[in-house]
């Protein structure tokens, strides 16, 4: 079997999809995923083998503004369906089945159709399927109406921003191949059957929605790297220290992010390890208290904190779920807010109010977090949580693949 496996996204979407390649490879299958041409994303692809297709611009230069500015969100959504049409078709050529995830993968299902191949639609959380218990998401495009609280009507309504951003160049672009324009743009890429990649623990996602989801768990990439010597060290040196970092996230509104988190932790009586991430945080002083890191093992790592202070990324909520860390999550875009609110539900951790923090607000946070039962939840949760959503998955889409409807997964 070969599958293609594509998104567009930053981290949170291809190292799932790694995850996953891994998994197929496994059983047999040959794999290549299209993701953006990022250097970290290639460097992620080729550790575990896996040939990488890169498409679109880089996604850390659009996210930290090192791009030239964007043009219109109509303009960048016709560029992403060109390049499904054009470098991830070619890349679809003799595959027998697509996974599409990421950023509105537009054109994914026509290029399926077109090729023969079967098509999934992969999704990372619950939060993007409509349902009638939340609203929609933000989205480029007129702001909803005030005083409409009906998720229904508002779903209705993101369907109509969908076809603004994507409908005109979907639809000229499935008309080159021969193929009927579409009027529902984000339903036919979901289609009545989308999977769900995150763990039914911490997403529980298959009665949010009146969609036949698929919820496989979520797609883990185990990480066998050992921490750098001097991190090792570090550790060594005294009690568990709090790790801080906010993923891909630039933090451009929170001010000295990096400052405000580092006395937040202090006065909690806790070191710190700073990761760097896209906001490029840093050390504030020459304490010895601190210690910074860049690209390093979460999964090694979050079982020796005391706490992780994060964005509410998928991938790393999950990570230091599994880990038993507790979590302070401080919400930026996006899903974000869903996770930060299903660690406070679960008890594993505390949301922090709002996207910008103040050492007073994450050091209230922090308080929770820290605090022993939170500790204790964060424990039992851990043995609760899936490490076999990859291979779940690989499974299904063999089954796919072959033509088989694959049952729910257990």
């Amino acid at each position: 079997m070969r599958v293609l496996l594509m998104g567009y996204g930053s981290r949170g979407d291809v190292e799932p999809m790694a995850g996953l390649a891994v998994a197929l490879r496994a059983l047999g299958a040959e794999v290549r995923v299209c993701a953006p041409p990022d250097e970290e994303f290639a460097e992620l692809l080729a550790g575990v083998g896996v040939p990488h297709v890169p498409f679109g611009r880089s996604v850390r230069a659009l996210v930290t503004g090192a791009a030239p500015p964007a043009r219109s969100a109509p303009a960048v959504a016709a560029e992403l369906v060109t390049e499904h049409f054009g470098t991830v078709a070619a890349a679809a050529e003799g595959c027998d089945v697509v996974v599409a995830s990421g950023l509105m993968p537009a054109g994914m299902r026509s290029v399926a159709e077109k090729l023969g191949a079967r098509y999934v639609c992969a999704v990372f959380q619950p939060w993007t399927l409509p349902s009638p218990h939340y609203p929609p998401g933000p989205r480029p495009g007129p702001p909803f109406p005030p005083g409409v609280t009906d998720n229904r009507v508002l779903w209705d309504l993101d369907a109509e921003k969908v076809n603004a951003l994507y409908g005109e160049a979907l639809n000229t672009h499935r008309a080159s191949i021969g193929l009927p324009p579409v009027d529902n743009v984000r339903d036919h890429v979901l289609t009545g059957r989308p999977w769900l990649a995150a763990d039914p623990v911490l997403a529980p996602g298959r009665e949010l929605t009146g969609r036949d989801v698929v919820q496989t768990g979520a797609w883990l990439l185990p990480d066998e790297r050992p921490l750098r010597t001097e991190l090792e060290a570090f550790l060594e040196a005294g009690e568990p220290p709090v790790y801080v970092g906010f993923g891909s996230m630039p933090m451009r509104g929170s001010g000295d992010v990096a400052r405000v988190a580092i006395e937040a932790v202090r006065s909690r009586g806790h070191r710190v390890v700073v990761g760097r991430g896209w906001a490029d945080l840093g050390l504030v002083d020459g304490q010895d208290d601190c210690f910074a890191v860049g690209e390093v093992n979460h999964q090694a790592l979050f079982g020796r904190v005391a706490a992780v202070v994060h964005h509410g990324g998928a991938g790393t909520t999950t990570t230091a779920a599994l880990a038993g860390a507790p979590q302070v999550v401080v919400p930026q875009i996006v899903d974000q807010p869903y996770w930060a609110g299903r660690v406070a539900r679960l008890g594993i951790g505390a949301a922090h109010d709002g996207p910008t923090p103040a050492v007073a607000s994450l050091s209230a946070a922090l308080g929770t977090a820290l605090a022993p039962e939170t500790r204790a939840r964060a424990t039992a949760v851990a043995g609760a949580i899936r490490t076999d959503g990859a291979a779940v998955a690989a499974r299904l889409l063999l089954d796919t693949a072959a033509g088989q409807q694959p049952p729910m997964p257990a």
